[in-house]
């Protein structure tokens, strides 16, 4: 399985919720490194083309687009479907996509349970099973998109970091249950973009103050760090690497 930068010419990746953010500077990367690239998306379908002609336009038929609900199971087998007519292989799947928002327990529902369950839990593991052969017959690698409050609980969002810590977990399981032929490890970003509802300045200062570069990091700090993990560690499997800028060595 060693790799090296040629070798990702020609290869495929899978790169779930690449519509946006990560996800899109994941893609960027891979297909900077010569990959052809399925980009999946939920519901922002105009961000996924624009990604994708942006893509295209360096290396014409290079990207696929791929729509599908990972909460929902049953689509599993299309999607593996999709990504089979697309090259005949695949040899990189990134598992990005997932869902983030509080869920203070005085209010939290079952219907937030089954989402952040689902996009952060169930629906890589269910995906990664589904995709297990392919994975097995490229001698490919999974990255997950894991989350430094997989260890430290964020307040206020006790579900999503329950189900980041079982996706922590996933990682190393898979790569006991896909070794010898398929790696498995994963990335946990800190604070790389600030989310979409930002918090005030005071609380980004005192963020940025318990994290020891002081600054907050971007995309392609994660996206360098996945290239590592696909083209370069073919002797890592089941690691998860924080990309926090040293936010979990403060208390």
């Amino acid at each position: 399985m060693a790799q090296n930068p040629q070798t990702l010419a020609g290869k495929v990746a899978l790169v779930t919720g690449a519509a946006h953010r990560i996800g899109a500077q994941i893609a960027r990367a891979l297909h900077d490194e010569g990959m052809d690239i399925i980009l999946h998306y939920r519901r922002s379908e105009r961000a996924a083309k624009d990604l994708a002609a942006g893509l295209e336009a360096s290396r014409p038929e290079s990207v696929r687009l791929l729509q599908a609900d990972l909460n929902r199971c049953i689509e599993f087998a299309a999607v593996i479907e999709q990504v089979r007519s697309f090259r005949g292989r695949l040899d990189v799947l990134v598992n990005n996509a997932s869902s983030f928002y509080p869920t203070p327990l005085g209010d939290a529902s079952e219907e937030q349970w089954e989402d952040l369950m689902g996009s952060n839990l169930k629906g890589p593991f269910f995906l990664t099973k589904e995709a297990s052969q392919l994975l097995r017959s490229a001698s490919g690698c999974v990255v997950n998109l894991v989350d430094i409050h997989a260890e430290r609980p964020l307040k206020g969002h006790a579900i999503y970091s329950i189900a980041k810590a079982g996706n922590a977990m996933m990682v190393r399981s898979l790569a006991r249950e896909l070794g010898p032929w398929v790696r498995v490890n994963g990335i946990a970003p800190g604070v790389i973009q600030w989310p979409a509802q930002e918090p005030s300045d005071s609380a980004k200062n005192e963020i940025l103050s318990r994290t020891a570069l002081e600054r907050v990091g971007s995309p392609e700090d994660i996206a360098r760090t996945l290239v590592f993990l696909v083209r370069d560690a073919d002797y890592i499997t089941g690691q998860i690497i924080a990309v926090d800028g040293g936010r979990t060595l403060q208390q």
